[in-house]
């Protein structure tokens, strides 16, 4: 079988991995993602919470995205009578909805930051958009999140229909957002018998608290995120004790049987690659429907800043989410 022949064959293009596979662009736009995220101190030194004020003032390596007009924010019971906010973007007329988890390595981020986002995928695709505003870490550590965005699925699954007019449900989010949409799903077949949702869109995300060889051998310091920074997250959010393999934790050691059909979606620079490679991989060694999306040279939450390849990735995924409501 010549070359050709077997890229066509192999989801794993070896071609999409080869250093002449990044475009000009590409390295171009990477220089300067380098340079805006490598200023300024490392988290870790300064405490997330001054970390978190000062992204909020516009400090950090980007400016606050604007908000929409139209988004509003409901609250919800969640257990033990914790109260989460869902950031809610609605069209006129929802043909489904979306749950959405942000990124932020479980430490950061916020759902008033996902409204760009949110605008683009009700656009795209009729959907309204429901961003949950999970608990962060080391100020609540796991399962704090997990337990927050189980709740929001569990209400979602019971209101969506009298609250939003239509039951029909998808689910995703990048990197920690990923992470939790895969536990999110996991314990709604095991919790709670339910595997209704649609798609999943699970972009970089972390499968493998233990890390995966492409964490290990990342570099210290890497684009956004590097090795190191793995670590200081991962200490942040899980407690000693914890096995990092128990597959709530870490979702490539589940059973994943009877999970939706899922767009992964990675860069080939990105510390998380493996995790998204080995991912699809165990999701259609499960019997499951998936896509692979690489994109040479992207590095990690590159769909979620101004790169070259950010608008075809979001194109691909939100096309995903048609289909899966179609």
């Amino acid at each position: 079988m010549s070359e050709a022949a077997a890229a066509k064959s192999n989801p794993f293009d070896p071609a999409l991995f080869r250093p002449e596979a990044i475009s000009a662009e590409t390295l171009a736009a990477n220089e300067t993602f380098r340079k805006l995220t490598s200023a300024g101190p490392d988290w870790w030194d300064i405490g997330a919470p001054a970390y978190r004020a000062a992204v909020a003032s516009g400090r950090g390596p980007f400016p606050p995205p604007p908000k929409s007009e139209r988004a509003r924010t409901i609250q919800i019971d969640g257990k033990g009578g914790h109260k989460i906010a869902l950031r809610i973007i609605l069209p006129e007329r929802a043909k489904g909805v979306y749950m959405h988890m942000h990124g932020g390595g479980l430490v950061f981020g916020s759902t008033e930051t996902q409204d760009t986002m949110m605008e683009r995928v009700a656009q795209n695709t009729g959907m309204g958009c429901a961003s949950v505003e999970y608990r962060l870490a080391p100020e609540n550590p796991y399962p704090a999140a997990w337990d927050d965005c189980e709740s929001a699925a569990l209400w979602l699954v019971k209101n969506a229909k009298s609250e939003f007019g239509t039951d029909i449900l998808t689910i995703g989010g990048e990197s920690a957002g990923a992470t939790l949409s895969a536990a999110t799903l996991l314990r709604m077949r095991d919790r709670h018998g339910y595997t209704g949702f649609r798609g999943a869109v699970l972009s970089y995300g972390n499968y493998d608290t233990s890390m995966t060889p492409s964490q290990m051998l990342a570099p210290e310091r890497g684009l956004l995120v590097g090795k190191l920074s793995i670590r200081k997250f991962t200490e942040a959010y899980l407690p000693k004790g914890v096995d990092p393999r128990d597959p709530d934790v870490s979702a490539l050691y589940a059973n994943l049987a009877k999970m939706p059909p899922a767009i992964f979606t990675i860069g080939t620079i990105d510390p998380l690659l493996d995790d998204s490679l080995f991912m699809y991989a165990r999701w259609i060694a499960a019997g499951n429907e998936a896509e692979l999306a690489v994109y040479p040279g992207a590095p990690h939450a590159f769909n979620a800043a101004p790169m070259p390849l950010s608008a075809p990735a979001n194109a691909r995924i939100d096309a995903f989410l048609k289909r899966s409501i179609s």
